[in-house]
């Protein structure tokens, strides 16, 4: 059958490191998790994050992979092995659906987003910023927005990039992409630390992300702390299965574990450092999320010395992030396709972001022509939304919560202790505590998130 054809494997536990933080460091964890940081509590927010990322956000990433390297293909498949060999309910394949559709929908309306860096990084370079002031920078933007087709351009080519590297395979696509972009994603994070060091307002920038203010610490706060921790990780999405599933048996799932986690916290800081001394040193807003990075962050640029290549650098920084994140996104459907078509991957890989190419036009459009459109006017708690909102709001909110519960109640009441073990290697202690929180510990945390995001 196709669906036992084995996947390629990664080349190295350095490979697969590589593009598994560029996975988890994307968009939102270059201008959120800083934010949120700054205004919790500061390096009392950053504690409570690591304790959360230690007691829960390790177990269940390492939870995720084992359940990938035992199944050895994609979620679907993984799913479908592990329920049949351990004679469980069918029902828990619902995991591997979920697994596919969560990627493939985030991918389309992410997507519209981050092929935004590519216009901005083509304005900055060209000195389009250069000198650029408030009114000016929001009205680039405003234009931007207004334009179907210049957006439409952009996002054409995001795919276009994304299906070419993910069609090349996991060796010669994902890994050499890593190779190129996680190095290069350090290193211009590094530079524009250092600048931001000499030219910006660093002191500020310390303090609101360090100094701890446990004033500022409340029910909210650990509820936050909790959530980036567990979402920081990746878990639920469908791509820590998929790469666990090109993982080789002698490489540690735990170990691995807690060096995505560190690198993922170490970048989000990183991006602090880089951001908020510029913010701070002109006086501008520092929660302004998407409106941070395309307006008021292109009026700092402006501004600056050698601003054209600054903002040059940061945009492809963002740019950077944004891809690697969005491999981990169409990787496990073609994996999926991979086991029950007989094409070439870089067929499979077009057909996936041909029809994730479709399926976003609809958030793409909700900028402009079909902004007025909200298609489900009698639930009120969405009635207000955009197209683009809703695909969000039903992923992020619905989708992902509810799957990141079923793959912790999975691998601790469905799947014996004995297969976790054989991946997880873990000593008694750990292993009893790793099972506590599949069973207990995540699935709980999980859903108080789920029920806070309705209140």
């Amino acid at each position: 059958m196709a669906q036992d054809k084995i996947h390629e494997t990664w080349s190295s536990r350095t490979m697969f490191l590589l593009a598994t933080v560029g996975a988890a460091v994307g968009l939102g964890s270059l201008w959120r998790f800083p934010y949120i940081t700054g205004e919790n509590g500061g390096g009392a927010f950053v504690l409570l994050y690591i304790g959360f990322i230690v007691l829960l956000g390790l177990p269940a990433a390492g939870i995720e992979l084992a359940l990938g390297r035992l199944g050895k293909q994609s979620p679907l498949g993984t799913m479908k092995k592990l329920v049949e060999r351990g004679q469980n309910f069918t029902f828990w394949k619902v995991i591997g659906v979920l697994s596919l559709l969560i990627p493939f929908f985030a991918m389309t309306y992410y997507s519209v987003i981050a092929s935004w860096t590519f216009d901005y990084f083509l304005k900055s370079v060209t000195g389009q910023l250069q000198g650029i002031k408030v009114q000016e920078a929001e009205d680039l933007f405003r234009d931007f927005l207004s334009s179907p087709l210049r957006m439409l351009c952009w996002y054409t080519l995001y795919i276009a990039v994304v299906v070419f590297v993910i069609g090349r395979g996991v060796r010669a696509g994902l890994e050499k992409a890593s190779t190129l972009m996680m190095p290069a994603l350090f290193l211009l994070l590094l530079g524009l630390v250092a600048y931001a060091a000499l030219y910006g307002d660093f002191g500020a920038a310390l303090t609101f992300l360090f100094k701890p203010d446990f004033s500022k610490v409340t029910a909210t706060t650990f509820l936050l702390a909790l959530g980036q921790a567990l979402f920081s990780m990746g878990i639920g999405v469908g791509a820590l299965m998929t790469y666990g599933a090109y993982l080789s048996d002698d490489v540690s799932l735990p170990r691995s574990a807690i060096i995505v986690g560190l690198s993922v916290t170490f970048v989000s800081l990183l991006a602090g450092l880089a951001i908020f001394p510029f913010v701070f040193s002109f006086g501008l807003n520092p929660g302004e999320g998407p409106g941070l990075i395309f307006v008021t962050l292109p009026l700092a640029f402006g501004q600056l010395h050698f601003g054209t290549v600054l903002g040059g650098a940061f945009f492809l920084l963002m740019a950077f992030a944004a891809l690697t994140s969005s491999f981990a996104m169409l990787e496990p459907i073609v994996s999926w396709l991979e086991e029950r078509q007989g094409w070439s991957r870089m067929k499979l890989a077009a057909t996936a972001g041909i029809a994730a190419w479709f399926v976003g036009l609809a958030p793409l459009l909700s900028f402009n022509v079909w902004g007025s459109i909200k298609l489900l006017p009698f639930v009120a708690l969405i009635k207000d939304k955009t197209i683009f909102e809703l695909f969000d709001f039903v992923v992020a909110n619905l989708l992902l919560p509810a799957n990141s519960i079923l793959i912790a109640l999975f691998a601790g009441w469905a799947l014996s202790r004995a297969s976790l073990q054989t991946e997880l290697r873990l000593t008694p202690l750990k292993m009893a505590y790793t099972t506590f929180v599949a069973k207990v510990g995540a699935p709980a945390a999980i859903f108080v998130i789920f029920l806070s995001s309705f209140s």
